[in-house]
C-alpha cells in the first residue's frame, strides 16, 4: 500500500487540471499577448482562471497578479513593497517562523539598509498581539505574517491582526503568506483589509509553476520582473498558460467542496493523532488538546523521542509511507524556519520530528496503515539510538 502524507510539500494534480493543461499545450497553445485568434483563445484561459480565483477570495479579478509560484509572490510582495515605500520608512515586522521565501527576501532587504523585527511565537505557534503592536513604529512600512505555519499547522487570526495593526499605523502594508491556507479555509483579503496575499497552485492539486499575489487597490508595489509588461506591468514575461489554467481548475474544485474536504481532512488528522499517541514517548506539537479541530485541517507535527527524523522518514518511505522531516528547513538563523525552536521544542526532539500533511484524497485506510508502519519502526529504531 502507498500512503502519501506530504501534501503540504506538493499535491497530486486533479484530472481536470491535467486535461485543461493538455488542451492548452496541444490545441490552444498561442501566446496570450498575440492579437490573433490563437492568442485571444490562450488569453481567455488566463482571464477565466483570474475570475475563478477572485471569486474564491470575494475580490475583483483586477486584484490578482499571476506569478510562477508562492516563492515569487512572496518575493514580489516584500521586495516590491519595501522599495516602493522606502521614503516612508525602512522598518519591517515579521515572525521568527515564517517560510524561507519570506525570510530570505527580508535578509536581502536587511543587507541594503532595511531593519527587520522578528517577533517570537508561543509554544502553540501563536503571535503575541501585544508584542506585535508594540513593535510598530512611525517608520514601519510592512508587516508580513503567514496565515498557516507550514511545519506545525498553527493558524493566525489574520482578520484581527490586520485590524489591530492598522489601528496603530494605518499606513502599514500588511502581507499574508497564505500558501498553506489557500484552498484549505475561507480567506477574505478585501473584507479583512489585507493588502497583499500570496498563494501557490501545487499546494491545492494544481500544477507546479503557478501562483498568485493578491494586491489591494491603491497599494504601491514595484514590479519584481521587468520586460513585456504582462499582468498590467506587475509581472513581465509570457504567461504560463497551462499552469494558470490548471490553477483555475484546482481553485474552483477546492472551494466548490471546501466544507466536505475540510471535514474529511480533519477526520483523517484525528486518526493519525490518536494512533501516533499510542506510541510511547511521542508528542503532537503545537496542539494543546491533541485534537484535529485545532489548527489547520491538514498538518500534523509529531515528535518521536529517541528517533532521528531523517532515519524514520526513510524507514517509512521504504514501506510506501511518505512524510517530511519537521526540521528539514531548520537553521540557527531566525529567518530559515526555526519553527521547532521558536515554539520551544526540546532540543532532543527538534531532530526527531516529522510532518504528516493530508489531502482530500487520503483515506482512513491509508492513515491506519501509516500509523501501523510507525508503530512497527519507531520501537526498532529506538534500540539503535546513540547515547
Amino acid at each position: 500500500m502507498e500512503a502519501y502524507f506530504d501534501n503540504a510539500a506538493t499535491t497530486k494534480p486533479l484530472e481536470c487540471v491535467r486535461e485543461i493543461m493538455m488542451k492548452t499545450l496541444t490545441d490552444d497553445y498561442g501566446n496570450p499577448s498575440s492579437k490573433h485568434t490563437k492568442g485571444m483563445d490562450a488569453e481567455q484561459y488566463i482571464s477565466d482562471a483570474r475570475n475563478i480565483i477572485a471569486k474564491t477570495l470575494k475580490c475583483e479579478p483586477k486584484n490578482i497578479i499571476f506569478t510562477s509560484g508562492g516563492t515569487e509572490a512572496n518575493n514580489q510582495a516584500l521586495i516590491g513593497t519595501a522599495l516602493a515605500e522606502k521614503r516612508k520608512g525602512k522598518h519591517i515586522i515579521t515572525t521568527v517562523f515564517e517560510h524561507a521565501s519570506v525570510h530570505e527576501p527580508l535578509i536581502f532587504l536587511e543587507s541594503i539598509g532595511y531593519e527587520v523585527t522578528y517577533l517570537p511565537v508561543t509554544k502553540y505557534g501563536d503571535i503575541d498581539k501585544d508584542e506585535l503592536l508594540l513593535a510598530i513604529r512611525p517608520d514601519t512600512v510592512l508587516v508580513s505574517v503567514m496565515a498557516v505555519n507550514n511545519e506545525i499547522g498553527s493558524v493566525m487570526d489574520i482578520d484581527n491582526l490586520v485590524r489591530e495593526v492598522k489601528a496603530v499605523n494605518p499606513g502599514v502594508v500588511f502581507h499574508v503568506d497564505a500558501i498553506q491556507a489557500y484552498g484549505k479555509m475561507m480567506l477574505y483579503p478585501k473584507k479583512w483589509n489585507v493588502d497583499l496575499m500570496s498563494a501557490s497552485s501545487h499546494k491545492i492539486h494544481g500544477p507546479k509553476g503557478a501562483g498568485f499575489l493578491y494586491k489591494a487597490d491603491n497599494i504601491k508595489l514595484l514590479p519584481y520582473i521587468y520586460g513585456g509588461g504582462q499582468e498590467k506591468g506587475m509581472r513581465s514575461g509570457t504567461e504560463n498558460v497551462p499552469a494558470i489554467a490548471g490553477f483555475g481548475c484546482a481553485a474552483e474544485k477546492a472551494y466548490g467542496n471546501i466544507t466536505d474536504n475540510t471535514s474529511h481532512m480533519r477526520e483523517i488528522k484525528q486518526i493519525l493523532i490518536d494512533g501516533i499517541l499510542e506510541i510511547p514517548d511521542t508528542f503532537i506539537n503545537a496542539n494543546p488538546e491533541n485534537s484535529a479541530e485545532y489548527g489547520a485541517p491538514h498538518i500534523v507535527s509529531a515528535s518521536f523521542a529517541g528517533v532521528k527524523s531523517e532515519v524514520l522518514l526513510h524507514a517509512l518511505a521504504a514501506e510506501g509511507v511518505y512524510v517530511s522531516s519537521g526540521s528539514a528547513c531548520s537553521s540557527n538563523h531566525p529567518g530559515l524556519s526555526g519553527t521547532l525552536k521558536a515554539i520551544g521544542l526540546r532540543n532532543d526532539l527538534t531532530d526527531s520530528t516529522i510532518r504528516l500533511s493530508i489531502s482530500k484524497d487520503n483515506t482512513k485506510e491509508e492513515a491506519e496503515y501509516a500509523v501501523n508502519v510507525l508503530k512497527k519502526h519507531v520501537p526498532v529504531l529506538r534500540k539503535f539510538r546513540s547515547y
